[in-house]
């Protein structure tokens, strides 16, 4: 998407190409590195009405040196954050390829060893982000890219407690989609187990095209996701068992990131190096082709594909 009237034509050293999407947080562009190799990247520059703000700047900073912490796999690495006045913006890595709701909604759900590298994937990127001690917060299928090295968690851990509120409570803002969000997310408590449920509804809808507990108003949703069992049968075992486990009620009850990655790599000595071998398993050429996002994936478009 060409820039707009107004848009910033650098930022910093970076050169911008173009628009990649428009969210509430603001606009993710595409760029390039003009200091260094002329690397791609892509730049999510945060609406000025949130950058003037002292407190919103002083967690951007915190949380954005905590992604920076997050290793790579699986991950779009953070690779700069800059407040320069009423500037703010976020640098990352640039991953060409659809989203996983994308893909889903033109070719329909993933099987085989694209689902079980998928999982695993998803899995070691949260295994990662928690070790670094972010939390997503907002997983979901368009915030998972299918790039031709594998899957790719974007949109982590940056200034979440602004992003995209669903509504609001006694106990805090509700962040979140609410066909992903865990029970306690609806009351404004947000943990790492909270991205475990999110990751097993992100498997359920890569596996069937449509997540676990339905579609509908978010109250339905919410109804729903507190009260009754999430609809698994058209899951394979083992892996129906792993997601049944991740959908849990209560948080305590659900396995840690390393857990869930260690029952999909078999308790490898090396799980990193586990999963690799089970992400060179699969086709991850055949996900590089075109997708888009279909409107009713998660509700508003996402904010950009690489952030």
């Amino acid at each position: 998407m060409d820039l707009h009237p107004g848009d910033p034509r650098r930022l910093g050293g970076y050169r911008l190409l173009g628009r990649l999407g428009e969210g509430g947080m603001g606009t993710v562009f595409l760029a390039v590195d003009d200091g260094g190799d002329g690397r791609p990247v892509a730049i999510k520059v945060i609406r000025a009405e949130y950058a003037r703000d002292e407190q919103f700047r002083m967690r951007f900073r915190r949380e954005a040196e905590a992604a920076q912490r997050v290793a790579r796999f699986c991950t779009a690495q953070v690779l700069d954050v800059v407040l320069d006045g009423e500037v703010a913006y976020l640098v990352t890595e640039y991953i060409e390829g659809p989203t996983l709701a994308g893909w889903v909604a033109q070719n329909g759900p993933l099987r085989g060893s694209m689902l079980d590298s998928l999982a695993t994937g998803v899995a070691a990127a949260l295994n990662g982000i928690h070790a670094a001690g972010v939390v997503h917060r907002d997983l979901k299928a368009s915030n998972v890219l299918l790039s031709r090295l594998g899957p790719k968690v974007i949109d982590f851990g940056i200034a979440r407690a602004l992003d995209s509120p669903v509504t609001r409570t006694d106990s805090g803002p509700v962040i979140g989609t609410p066909t992903y969000m865990a029970p306690e997310q609806f009351d404004g408590k947000i943990t790492a187990a909270s991205d475990i449920f999110a990751w097993g509804c992100v498997i359920s809808y890569a596996a069937t095209g449509r997540t676990p507990f339905g579609a509908g108003t978010p109250y339905e949703i919410m109804r729903r996701v507190t009260t009754a069992d999430p609809d698994l049968s058209a899951l394979e075992t083992p892996l129906r068992d792993l997601v049944a486990r991740a959908l849990r009620k209560r948080p305590q009850e659900r396995p840690s990131a390393r857990e869930l990655l260690l029952a999909l790599v078999g308790d490898a000595t090396d799980p990193m190096r586990a999963t690799t071998k089970i992400l060179d398993a699969a086709d991850w050429t055949r996900p590089a082709a075109p997708g888009t996002d279909p409107p009713t994936e998660g509700g508003a478009p996402p904010a950009g594909r690489n952030v």
